[in-house]
């Protein structure tokens, strides 16, 4: 081969791609490329949006969504599989960041949007779009929803997801959808392309594991084994109205610092009426000072007409309340110090959503999903389950009062 002919031969992708990489056969309007970390889902994304922007009838525009203009940005676009690294240079597209947008020498074009910000759907309209990492999307139904109305240019809008597997309410609704065709990738299937050290270190430690196979093998996990929670209890008494509550607290779970790689604060409003209790909000904050979570708190302690807002003080119990009392000094402030361990505290507060007791008010995706994924060694995913924690004490003060110790300042 001449360098030309060489050139062209490495940028011919059907002659590279596995089969699952490559766009389905049909009439399909949702393709779902659901795969384990480093399976290759941001090539076949990003070979797919070069298809259809330099084809003999080129598509444009085109949305590309990340989970936020960050990480479209930096993996959609400039990351080792983005879009600026599969064009051979005659085709390669310019990167225009102050419009976010990518603009091809033929002149299609595709926007970057943030999925954490769905009021940006509004206005643009589109020919295709790819989403990235959709299962954790923060605001994901919204995003989803906003992003089909403006799909409506040519004669044929589709769209691809390439994602890792959590068992979502998007997620699960793709899948049903009949307009959607789905395809799993594992890890092993690209390792002739990973560094022999993820592979030792990272693919084997977790190969047959409930993580393992959602994060390398690309299942989605409905269950874990002897988890508390299963998304049955959270669907069985899920409701939109939010009630009258006879009483409203919310319950905080403070990280031990404020720094970057700090915990989030676990912030959870909740209300009796009755002898049921009903999770109204999930106001987790991450990476804040401790005056940042105090102020959501007292925020939402203010939104909801709360009574108290309740803290776990075993860590930094002087801190906890002299953080809140600097915001606000006027918000009642319930102590609760955690004498036994994680899941030993949620087991009994499991058992009233077994009975039908606990209610969501909509959905909250993050805190069902650690909910769900909150084994006995008191982790969630390898994480602190923040979220879990608050919840816990949420609903124990309002419907188990009397069985955790409590001192107010």
């Amino acid at each position: 081969m001449t360098p030309e002919e060489l050139r062209a031969f490495m940028y011919y992708w059907h002659i590279w791609a596995r089969d699952e990489q490559l766009p389905p056969d049909g009439d399909w309007t949702t393709w779902l490329l659901i795969g384990g970390r480093g399976s290759g889902k941001t090539r076949a994304g990003a070979e797919w949006i070069r298809m259809l922007a330099t084809g003999e009838e080129p598509v444009s525009p085109i949305a590309l969504v990340g989970e936020t203009m960050t990480e479209a940005r930096a993996i959609m676009v400039e990351g080792v599989s983005g879009l600026l690294r599969v064009h051979p240079r005659e085709d390669r597209p310019r990167f225009d960041a102050g419009r976010d947008r990518v603009v091809w020498p033929n002149g299609a074009k595709a926007f970057l949007l943030p999925a954490n910000d769905p009021e940006r759907f509004r206005g643009p309209q589109f020919a295709a779009a790819w989403c990235d990492e959709t299962a954790k999307w923060p605001k994901a139904e919204a995003a989803w929803d906003m992003l089909q109305f403006g799909l409506r240019l040519g004669p044929h809008p589709r769209q691809l997801v390439t994602t890792t597997p959590k068992s979502t309410r998007l997620i699960k609704r793709l899948i049903a959808d009949p307009g959607t065709v789905s395809a799993r990738m594992k890890t092993d299937a690209n390792k002739d392309n990973l560094a022999p050290h993820f592979l030792a270190a990272i693919v084997d430690r977790y190969r047959q594991t409930a993580l393992g196979r959602q994060e390398l093998e690309g299942e989605i996990i409905e269950e874990i084994e002897g988890a508390l929670w299963s998304r049955a209890d959270f669907d069985r008494r899920r409701t939109d109205a939010v009630p009258e509550c006879e009483r409203v607290i919310v319950a905080v779970d403070p990280p031990m610092t404020g720094s970057a790689k700090s915990d989030a604060c676990g912030i959870v409003v909740a209300g009796r009426r009755g002898d049921m209790a009903f999770v109204l909000a999930d106001r987790t904050a991450s990476k804040l000072t401790p005056t940042g979570w105090a102020r959501v708190a007292i925020k939402a302690f203010y939104e909801f007409a709360a009574d108290a807002i309740i803290a776990e003080v075993n860590q930094g119990g002087d801190l906890v309340k002299a953080v809140l009392a600097q915001v606000d000094p006027l918000v009642p402030v319930v102590a609760v110090r955690a004498n036994r361990g994680k899941w030993v505290r949620a087991e009994p507060v499991a058992a009233l959503y077994a009975q039908g007791r606990v209610v969501h008010c909509g959905a909250f995706d993050a805190l069902e999903d650690e909910m769900c994924a909150f084994g006995p060694d008191g982790l969630a995913e390898g994480h602190s389950p923040d979220r879990v924690d608050a919840l816990v004490w949420a609903v124990g003060e309002l419907l188990l009062r009397g069985s955790v110790p409590k001192v107010r300042f």
